[in-house]
């Protein structure tokens, strides 16, 4: 009795983690073998598994058992070392919307929203968690346009983040 009472709490509480905030879409028509690759952090907003690193790039390849590897990697200056992750990404629904449950750690997955993305060349994307306190901004080129960065911002704010808080990565 007590481990199905734990069992349903623990799911209720990975569920909650892969959900979508409120009024953001993943983009429809995804496709994950054109998103495979190198990614360059542009902005993020703070959290402690990234604070203090710059450089920081995602790496998303193919693996056996139909997911995604996620490899994450950034330079801590402060200690002088590259300091990396890699975890694990599954589609939460259909495998043509952009929205994956992304886990580090064990049995515990979080979202992944891309909630824009350059249909023709996806050289840049807008990413979130399951609430507004994750947010990325990534691109195939450690630089974005300039145009291109403020219309992400834009739409950002627009759907409730605080843009105020995104940190502009360095990649030197």
């Amino acid at each position: 009795m007590v481990l199905k009472r734990l069992s349903a709490v623990l799911a209720l509480l990975t569920a909650g983690c892969v959900g979508i905030p409120d009024n953001v879409r993943p983009v429809g028509g995804f496709e994950a073998g054109r998103y495979l690759g190198t990614w360059y952090e542009i902005a993020r907003l703070d959290h402690p598994f990234e604070r203090g690193l710059t450089r920081v790039t995602a790496e998303y390849s193919l693996r056996d058992d139909g997911g995604l590897r996620v490899l994450n990697r950034g330079y801590a200056a402060r200690e002088d070392k590259w300091k990396q992750a890699e975890g694990r990404a599954y589609f939460v629904g259909r495998r043509d919307v952009g929205h994956l449950k992304v886990s580090f750690f064990g049995p515990f997955y979080g979202s992944y929203v891309i909630l824009d993305l350059d249909r023709e060349n996806y050289s840049h994307a807008l990413v979130c968690g399951p609430d507004r306190s994750y947010l990325w901004i990534l691109a195939r080129e450690p630089r974005i346009d300039d145009g291109v960065r403020g219309r992400l911002t834009a739409k950002a704010a627009a759907l409730g983040f605080d843009t105020d808080g995104l940190i502009f990565v360095g990649h030197r």
